[in-house]
């Protein structure tokens, strides 16, 4: 048989044999789930390929070294298989040619492989110029050939291997990395090998055991003094759990992915065995299981990372001595006497206390573990002692770090176990379609924004929440209320009221005078009120303004209230929060304590609005006595709808054409501070909002604020409020002449609405669906009918709702369009002859439905 065709024939069968062998390993797996003997057998199988390669194709006096985690002996189903060729020079034509042949017969025997070709010399300076070279040599081992060449590259190695710019080089790549993931372990979606918690923090801790000779496995650190061998013990059950997952992720996937996906997450746990519950899904399950976990391996990696860095560079820092329990070390706080917390568990809260007093950022290795270990003995009598209680008081009233203090409680199992209900909610998902972390890591996130609030640096972000909070008496009032707004999440119920309970019986058992806890289980009650009454109601209604100030009762309470709400919203996602939002909460903060205050009596109504409109105007050289034939045909409520400045940009644009034949589009930058407000003006059609809705639809522009003004001479003034849907970070400044001219083509009765393509839903969407709800209600004066709508968010929604109400013969009033994330809760005041009869009622609702879904 000629060479090329033994060659090839080799090739089939070793491509078969890969295949197969490895279908067999996945079989077993499933059968008996023991992650290292797959991954080891995996490796060896990969080996034996390799070395078959090697013997028809390489020369002997090179070698074959595996590196990374193959290295290791660890190999996933579907990672790549990283080797290096030593050769012992640089290699001439012949050489070259059959390494070259040696990488794609690797390919072709169906190995992703990522190889390097280098002397042992030239691996050395490469080494030296790359951390990420440097750590897959660390773990190199050898598999075929010239075991001589081998022995002297790992010579080399570890004579110019520097242990101490090692260790600072892999600490500054996982900052990096963890920085690279918002620093959270908490997505919803989170990367098992990356994420922070991931598997790579586990690599880390082994890295640096290797650098400083204290050996990679948790046994050998365990033996070195570095962790106690229970915590070795339960390291390496987390690692064997993360590898199991990452397995059966890479055999579910069929390829490689790391990220544990909304596609995967159900799959994965009715392998796992997990069932739901009456209020858990399966897969909610097993991301708390997975949350959990990661906690754990962020905490050891915050308690070993510093000992071995310390180990590596022989620099342990002389104790600085604070009190009869504390002493700084370094820039941490230590223990004095590592039993201090088994004898006192009390002393616990106070080591958050005097870190935090001098402004000390980080504990000790030796205090992390004696907390960790001492953590049990946070229990029901721990929690019942007036000076624990007392202490965590102080924790909250201190000046500086609590954000640091009660994310580092968290962190340790502290929290959670002083605060039984937060240790239930800790890695529990939150599929509403706009929280993108768990529900702990959203506490967290909230809290921090109220603490930000009070520092002075930060106070042009959110001027309102910063000032209020700046007067507020009590501030830990505010960090209760955030610590417990959602801390009932999952039990089923309203949240809200369960939480208020939890939240009055922690006030009570920590003899809160009577008002503050009131304000407290006040908050916890109502703090979803304020965001769903700016969001939703008609907020030039002063029925509404009068009923939410009734319901907030005083200023203390609306001040707590939109500093709550402001956290709230801005520790949910990135996403949900923009300018609008902002604007509609201080618009209702405004209003109530107007009305609060009695200075709501004084504005001078709508007259009082006509005059501050004219001398607006007046300021653009426009008489007063200009406005009247406008004016003339806008009935009382549409002074009462619209802003003072709204009304004057109207009469401006509007003032010379009152019986315009044309569209008027006019187009500015909003006064919110984001987005653009349009002024449609023209005779009104039964498809203008539909035509509107198209035309921003398809520019990729989402409408998030809708008024529908019809004058006394049948023109529609209609104004809406339109955000950039893409997040293209547009100049919003150009695109308001395409707005102005493009738009008034659009509604040119003469032409045909231009079509709109159907959007889709978003993964999370088709795996989490959100159910679409309908409530079609009057209102209170029985003029106009009120249209709730909840389903999950999709390009072209409100287009497809327009459509409907046209269809139907629906005149819309107004709009509050409410996206959160990827969840839709819209309201709109509609009037229409079909909504007083049951049969067309009941027609239009199951055309909306068809639209929501």
């Amino acid at each position: 048989m000629a060479p090329e065709a033994a060659i090839a024939s080799t090739l089939t069968f070793l491509r078969s044999r890969l295949r197969q062998e490895r279908e067999e390993l996945a079989n077993a797996f499933i059968t008996s789930p023991h992650p290292q003997h797959y991954l080891h057998r995996h490796a060896h199988l990969v080996d034996s390929i390799l070395c078959a390669l090697c013997e028809r194709l390489l020369p002997g006096n090179a070698c074959l070294a595996a590196v990374g985690g193959y290295g290791r002996g660890e190999l996933f189903p579907s990672s790549d298989v990283d080797v290096l060729v030593l050769i012992p020079d640089s290699p001439d034509e012949r050489m070259q040619s059959r390494l070259e042949s040696f990488v794609q017969s690797c390919w072709d025997a169906g190995l992703e492989i990522g190889h390097s070709i280098r002397t042992p010399m030239e691996c050395v300076e490469e080494s030296g110029k790359d951390i990420t070279i440097e750590t897959a040599l660390l773990e190199s081992r050898f598999v075929w050939g010239d075991r001589v060449l081998f022995d002297r590259f790992r010579e080399l190695f570890n004579q110019r291997f520097n242990p101490r710019r090692f260790a600072e080089g892999k600490l500054l790549e996982q900052k990096n990395r963890h920085n690279r993931l918002d620093d959270s372990a908490y997505r919803l979606e989170p990367n098992l090998k990356d994420s922070p918690g991931g598997l790579r923090d586990l690599h880390m801790i082994q890295w640096l055991g290797l650098a400083a000779k204290a050996g990679s496995d948790w046994k050998s650190l365990a033996g070195c003094g570095l962790l106690p061998r229970t915590e070795a013990t339960r390291l390496a059950r987390i690692q064997r759990d993360l590898n199991r997952l990452r397995i059966q992720l890479h055999l579910l996937a069929r390829r490689r992915e790391d990220r544990l996906a909304f596609d995967y997450q159900t799959r994965l746990a009715e392998n796992l065995g997990l069932t739901a519950s009456k209020t858990r899904r399966a897969s909610e399950l097993l991301m708390q299981r997975y949350y959990r976990a990661a906690k754990q391996v962020m905490l050891a990696n915050e308690m070993l990372i510093p000992a071995l860095r310390a180990k590596i560079q022989n620099d342990f820092p002389k104790e600085v001595i604070l009190d009869d329990e504390y002493a700084l070390l370094g820039n941490t706080l230590a223990l004095r006497d590592q039993n201090l917390f088994k004898r006192d568990p009390g002393a616990i809260f106070r080591a958050y206390l005097t870190a935090m007093r001098h402004s000390i950022p980080a504990f000790a290795p030796g205090l992390l573990n004696a907390m960790w270990q001492a953590r049990f003995m946070v229990n029901a009598g721990f929690r019942s002692s007036p000076e624990n209680q007392s202490a965590f008081l102080e924790i909250l009233r201190e000046p500086h770090g609590v954000t640091w203090a009660l994310r580092a409680m968290s962190r340790y199992g502290i929290l959670g176990r002083y605060l039984p209900a937060f240790g239930r909610i800790a890695g529990q998902m939150q599929h509403d379609g706009f929280h993108i972390y768990t529900v702990d890591e959203h506490t967290l996130a909230v809290l921090r924004n109220v603490r930000r609030f009070t520092i002075a640096e930060f106070a042009h972000e959110y001027p309102l929440a910063s000032r209020l909070i700046s007067g507020f008496e009590k501030p830990e009032l505010l960090i209760l209320g955030a610590l417990f707004h959602d801390i009932a999440k999952g039990r089923g119920g309203d949240h809200s009221v369960l939480g208020m309970r939890d939240a009055r019986r922690f006030c009570r058992l920590h003899r809160l005078p009577h008002e503050d806890a009131e304000l407290v289980a006040w908050l916890v009650r109502e703090h979803l009120t304020m965001s769903r009454i700016a969001q939703k109601e008609d907020l030039s209604d002063p029925e509404v303004i009068e009923a939410f100030a009734n319901k907030v009762g005083d200023l203390r309470h609306l001040d707590a209230l939109y500093i709550l709400t402001v956290a709230d919203i801005r520790g949910t996602s990135p996403k949900v929060w923009n300018a609008w939002k902002g604007k509609l909460l201080e618009d209702l903060y405004h209003a109530a304590r107007a009305c609060l205050t009695g200075e709501a009596h004084a504005t001078g109504g709508i007259t009082g609005k006509q005059e501050a409109a004219r001398e607006k105007l007046a300021l653009y050289g426009i008489k007063h006595s200009s406005t009247e034939v406008l004016w003339r045909q806008f009935d009382e409520t549409y002074f009462l709808r619209f802003e003072t400045a709204d009304i004057a940009w109207h009469a401006r644009m509007l003032w010379q054409k009152p019986d315009t034949s044309n569209a008027i589009v006019r187009a500015r930058l909003s006064p919110a501070g984001e987005g653009i407000q349009v002024l449609v003006y023209c005779h009104d059609m039964p498809d203008l909002f539909s035509r509107v809705c198209g035309f921003f639809t398809r520019n990729q522009f989402s409408v998030v604020d809708a008024k529908i003004h019809t004058t006394r001479h049948g023109y529609a003034l209609d104004s809406f409020q339109v955000l950039d849907d893409a997040s293209r970070n547009i100049h919003y400044r150009d695109f308001l002449q395409f707005v102005e001219h493009e738009l008034a083509l659009e509604l040119d009765p003469a032409r045909s609405p231009s079509p709109v393509a159907p959007g889709r839903y978003s993964r999370r969407l088709r795996h989490f669906p959100i159910q679409p709800e309908i409530e079609i209600r009057p209102d209170e004066r029985g003029r106009y009918h009120i249209l709730s709508l909840t389903c999950g968010d999709r390009t072209g929604l409100l287009h497809g709702i327009a459509q409907i109400f046209q269809r139907h013969g629906i005149i819309l009033y107004s709009a509050r369009i409410h996206t959160l994330g990827e969840r839709v809760e819209d309201r709109f005041l509609i009037r229409g002859e079909s909504l007083d009869k049951q049969k067309s009622l009941l027609e239009l609702e199951q055309d909306l439905l068809s639209v929501l879904k």
